[in-house]
């Protein structure tokens, strides 16, 4: 396990394809198979502190729709609706992860505020987003960039686990139990870094 999470480590701090990473670890575990099959990040969960920390960054509030793009197990729109009383709206290219976030929605008593779409991100309309939670790679975050200052509107916040968007500078940046939290806010298109 703890070479598990040690090699995902590797894999997210140079966001490398595996097959630059060390050889003969390939098989090790089915998400890193996934992101040698085509996906654009390999499936490592925030831990739940962190995901509060995220929400609290962004100011979460009951009238917030939270979007997480790469949603996983679907923990984030999860404790935006259990904690915050927000609605939540989480995307997942892996059937596998969004059947899980179904459940555990369905366990948490919030399958009234959340739903869980098996959608590549970069697809998604995320129009009515308020907040956008992301813990994906640099690489990918950069790409993203353009969709989320064309689709959000002005005062809706993204925050990033982990990783910046390059030379957009975020509004606030925090260090919580040693991981980097970066927070945006959507200002009007003259004030946005494209």
């Amino acid at each position: 396990m703890v070479i598990r999470v040690f090699v995902l480590a590797c894999l997210l701090v140079f966001a490398l394809p595996w097959s630059q990473a060390a050889p003969g670890a390939a098989a090790a575990t089915p998400a890193i198979q996934e992101y040698e099959h085509g996906g654009d990040v390999p499936y490592v969960p925030t831990p739940h502190d962190v995901v509060e920390q995220m929400l609290k960054l962004a100011g979460v509030k009951k009238t917030d729709v939270v979007y997480d793009l790469g949603c996983g197990d679907g923990r984030i729109v999860i404790m935006a609706a259990q904690k915050f009383g927000a609605r939540g709206v989480g995307i997942d290219i892996d059937p596998e992860r969004i059947a899980e976030a179904k459940q555990n929605a369905e366990q948490a008593g919030v399958t009234d505020r959340v739903k869980f779409i098996q959608q590549n991100l970069f697809d998604a309309d995320i129009r009515e987003a308020t907040v956008v939670t992301l813990y994906l790679l640099p690489s990918v975050n950069l790409r993203l960039r353009p969709k989320l200052l064309e689709q959000l509107k002005p005062g809706a916040r993204i925050v990033s686990h982990s990783f910046d968007m390059g030379d957009w500078k975020p509004d606030k940046e925090i260090e919580y139990n040693g991981r980097k939290l970066y927070l945006w806010v959507i200002k009007p298109q003259s004030g946005n870094a494209r």
